[in-house]
């Protein structure tokens, strides 16, 4: 794709870096094969193809953002399904994460979509505040019928039944190994996980240490920076991610780290991003190698050599969260634990589309979200599994939503599986669940 970028716009990194990604695309379309929004809405500009035109000719004509462009950027999912799909490499996630941060510097929004923006941005990424406003929405439910916004009725949707109290693990702290030690890891506890699903956190620790790792919740750390990140509030978003950084940063200068493990795909894509978001701040060397060292809790399993199982009279239904099979191409690793440890996977048909939750999209885009969630649901339960297991809690909480079938995290199954206790979503099964055979 030809550009015309001036030489003085070219100086400001952002446009230099989406300047060599509208180069790389040659207009194919393979990428609309795979887009969820296009298949499910039928418009080129809900297409990546279409948005890398709206995208070009926003940033290159230096304007400010209209409303045609501002919905359809809105409405990507940034599953990047695309960049999994595309021929040429072209690198969709940077291009639609600058044109978000230019929307957000140059775009007035309707007071109502910078005020529920606004209470995402200052709620969900603090686990306290997250835990007071679930609690809030879980005592208006009742009341959804008479929200006139749809969005505001998705946020009360969103309230699990229980909301676990809260885990001690999540507290800076070291957890020794359990066996003779391989590694000294330190475990990503985030964010809103720590409010949904306090029992993913919990299997982690418990599998890695009885697997020889030394845990580590470093202190500082904490959300990711991602859901600011995909709203386009770079401030935000930038002064989280540092200090995570500075925080694993002091923890591999002092007594060193393996490695950085993440249990929520969508966190790691982001951690696993720090470098190129930090290349030119003071923090790009720390950045870097925050980067470099950050494995998905499928990825360093792998590594520590898990156990084999006896076979289980369990079948498994594999979500590929995009964040997990998309941004950091790993598609094979979570089958192959859960396998080894004696399970029988399956996978939906269409398992490269999105279930619709992305993040803030299901709150923010409740319509599309609703549908391809809906998709989703249909595709694992025609597999008629036991169980669903998914690597990211957003994927658990919106597909959980709409089915009967349990859904764990699959780290919560391998730990199980390796003597940890029975998953608690397995208690009010529909179904009886046999005791899993523990590894030997």
């Amino acid at each position: 794709m030809q550009t015309t970028f001036t030489k003085d716009q070219l100086t400001d990194p952002g446009i230099a870096r989406s300047n060599e990604i509208l180069r790389a695309c040659v207009h194919c379309g393979f990428c609309t094969a795979t887009c969820p929004t296009y298949q499910v809405l039928g418009d080129e500009l809900d297409s990546p193809r279409g948005r890398i035109y709206l995208i070009k000719d926003m940033l290159e004509n230096n304007r400010v953002p209209d409303a045609k462009t501002v919905k359809h950027v809105d409405r990507c999912l940034s599953c990047l399904a695309c960049m999994s799909t595309c021929p040429s490499g072209v690198h969709y996630m940077h291009l639609v994460d600058h044109a978000r941060a230019y929307i957000d510097k140059n775009y007035k929004r309707p007071f109502t979509d910078r005020l529920l923006r606004a209470v995402l941005a200052r709620i969900l990424p603090y686990p306290g505040r997250f835990r007071l406003a679930l609690l809030g929405a879980k005592i208006a439910r009742p009341f959804k019928g008479l929200m006139p916004d749809a969005r505001l009725r998705a946020m009360l949707e969103m309230a699990p039944k229980q909301i676990p109290p809260v885990s001690r693990n999540d507290d800076p702290q070291s957890f020794a190994p359990q066996a003779p030690q391989k590694k000294r890891v330190a475990l990503m506890t985030g964010c809103a996980q720590k409010a949904l699903n306090t029992d993913i956190n919990d299997a982690t620790i418990r599998l890695l240490t009885r697997l020889g790792c030394e845990v580590v919740v470093a202190q500082g750390a904490g959300c990711c920076g991602a859901l600011t990140h995909h709203m386009g509030r770079e401030e935000e978003s930038h002064a989280t991610a540092a200090k995570n950084i500075r925080a694993w940063s002091a923890e591999i200068d002092g007594k060193g780290l393996d490695a950085i493990v993440i249990n929520t795909s969508g966190c790691g894509t982001t951690v696993k991003d720090y470098g190129h978001m930090f290349r030119n701040d003071a923090l790009a060397s720390d950045a870097a190698r925050i980067s470099e060292r950050s494995l998905d809790i499928s990825e360093l399993l792998m590594q520590l050599e898990f156990p084999e199982g006896g076979a289980k009279e369990l079948t498994v239904a594999y979500h590929a969260a995009c964040s997990l099979q998309h941004g950091q191409q790993i598609k094979t690793h979570p089958k192959t634990l859960l396998k080894r440890a004696g399970f029988q996977v399956v996978e939906p048909a269409d398992s490269h589309l999105c279930c619709g939750s992305a993040g803030t999209y299901n709150l923010m885009q409740p319509e599309i979200s609703g549908k391809l969630k809906a998709r989703k649901v249909k595709t694992l339960e025609a597999k008629s599994p036991d169980l669903i297991a998914a690597g990211n809690i957003g994927c658990m909480m919106q597909i959980g939503s709409a089915t009967d079938v349990p859904i764990l995290h699959t780290v919560e199954l391998l730990d199980w599986a390796t003597g940890g206790p029975k998953p608690a979503a397995l208690t009010g099964a529909s179904k009886p669940m046999n005791e899993v055979p523990i590894l030997r």
